[in-house]
């Protein structure tokens, strides 16, 4: 097949009549059609729906009403986002049957700026995992070799992307779960600051962590993503007032890189890092610094205590949020032995997968009483000492530095059976999930096996715009998001 177009090529041949909103959404469903049945990134499409809602766009171009800024353009939906009238399953039992009585704030937006929302894209359940191993619906291929994971836990939006089954994907990000698939993957992923993209209608992990963001080949595409669906919502208290259409505005600012200083902190750029990864952000520094930035060592002495802190808060929060599935309110039911203490355990173990369990066990026994101080608040103190070291370090930079995974994608079944080095693929995204900072992970190399390499940048809260503008400034000079999987 042809490559198939980025996400504003799309919008300016819809716009404009060269083709059709029904061409472009016929061509990603053959595109599916053809290519899906081994990498298994969808695990529902909904063709008629997409059809029909490009239809509708389409003939209000020809009434001559003006399209919005997403006009006809495919977006891939995670499973765990909300989207009236079809099903929302969190890549979970628990939710199999479970119809979303309305949209999420994100997905509305994406709709009311003219996309074709379509199909719902694997993950693992819950958003609990780093592979996309952890689903009902069984793993999601990575495009680059189909015996490995193409990461998690919106492993099947980045696969969709890669694959060029759709030009933008939405997801979620509680730890990572947007910018390390986007790494495995050779794509393009933007984690926005917390409170910057509207959590309602998305499905809850963990609460205080929980962005909506996107996926796509590049970083402009994502620029125009992130100005349709950011921005206040009355139904999230915990959105932050930000200036609209920033983004796409800021991305012809720049040609080179000269002006900002980026920190490089040995904590994430140095211990744990396979050595391939390590020579490709090496390379990475210095093409950065050909464009003209300057490279200065920060120091954020917390990180290290990273991994623990994220997943005492982030299970202690999905121990909350994940008691309503007990098949009386909400989920999956299955009656036991007639007690009610038997039907909510059946229903529970039933519904839920190994690892749900397992982290909800861990979280409930941080909340357990008189011990929540000592676990679930000693972990808030250490998030908050976190933030400050980032406070610190952007006072001598603009921006930082670090691989957005410490390895490349690693085989399938690899790591399933070991918690403890599925957790610690997490090391270098979660600091930034922690301090609700916004980062993106670009495409920056490749390691062993021709496997993609991806770069981070994290930047001050709020800051997307000039993320963005970085990532779009690299790929002007780049090639890395430009290559295409093999067939």
């Amino acid at each position: 097949m042809i490559p198939t177009p980025g996400a504003l090529e799309l919008v300016r041949s819809v716009q404009t009549g060269e083709r059709s909103a029904v061409d472009v959404v016929a061509d990603a469903l053959a595109r599916i059609a053809a290519g899906d049945g081994t990498l298994r990134a969808f695990v529902e499409i909904g063709a008629e729906r997409a059809l029909a809602d490009a239809a509708a766009i389409d003939a209000r171009r020809a009434a001559g009403q003006p399209l919005g800024p997403l006009a006809g353009l495919p977006i891939a939906l995670k499973d765990n986002l909300l989207r009236q009238g079809a099903i929302a399953g969190a890549g979970s039992r628990m939710l199999a049957d479970f119809v979303a009585p309305y949209s999420a704030t994100a997905v509305a937006r994406a709709q009311s700026a003219d996309a074709v929302v379509f199909g719902r894209t694997n993950m693992d359940e819950f958003g609990m995992g780093s592979s996309t191993e952890r689903s009902c619906h069984g793993p999601t291929r990575n495009p680059w070799d189909r015996t490995r994971v193409p990461g998690g836990s919106s492993g099947g939006a980045a696969a969709a992307v890669a694959a060029g089954f759709a030009p933008l994907a939405l997801g979620s990000d509680t730890g990572g779960s947007i910018r390390q698939p986007a790494a495995f993957c050779g794509v393009t992923g933007l984690k926005p600051t917390y409170g910057r993209v509207s959590r309602y209608g998305l499905i809850a992990y963990a609460s205080s962590l929980d962005c909506v963001g996107g996926i796509a080949r590049s970083a402009a595409d994502l620029a125009l993503l992130l100005d349709a669906i950011a921005g206040v919502d009355a139904a999230d208290p915990t959105t932050l007032q930000a200036t609209a259409g920033e983004c796409r505005l800021a991305l012809g600012v720049r040609t080179d890189l000269k002006g900002l200083t980026f920190g490089v902190p040995w904590e994430l750029n140095g211990p744990g890092l396979d050595a391939d990864v390590l020579a490709a952000i090496r390379q990475t520094h210095s093409r950065l610094a050909d464009l003209g930035a300057r490279l200065v060592d920060v120091a954020l002495p917390h990180v290290p205590h990273a991994v623990p802190t994220y997943y005492l808060i982030a299970t202690a929060e999905a121990s909350t949020n994940l008691a309503r599935y007990d098949g009386i309110r909400f989920g999956l039911r299955r009656d036991g032995s007639g007690s009610l203490e038997s039907m909510l355990t059946h229903s529970r173990s039933h519904g839920f997968g190994d690892e749900v369990q397992l982290r909800i066990l861990l979280g409930t026994f941080a909340l357990r009483a008189g011990w929540q101080d000592q676990f679930y608040g000693q972990a808030t103190r250490v998030r908050t000492l976190l933030r400050q070291d980032f406070t610190t370090a952007f006072a001598r930079c603009d921006a930082i530095l670090c691989p957005t995974s410490p390895v490349t994608a690693f085989p399938l079944g690899a790591r399933i059976d070991d918690p403890l080095a599925m957790y610690l693929c997490d090391a270098l995204t979660v600091p930034a999930s922690l301090a609700g900072l916004p980062a993106l992970s670009l495409p920056c190399g490749v390691g062993d096996g021709d496997l993609p390499v991806g770069l981070q940048i994290i930047g001050p809260a709020l800051r997307e715009d000039l993320l963005l503008q970085v990532g779009h400034v690299w790929q002007q000079h780049t090639d890395w998001h430009r290559r295409r999987p093999p067939a």
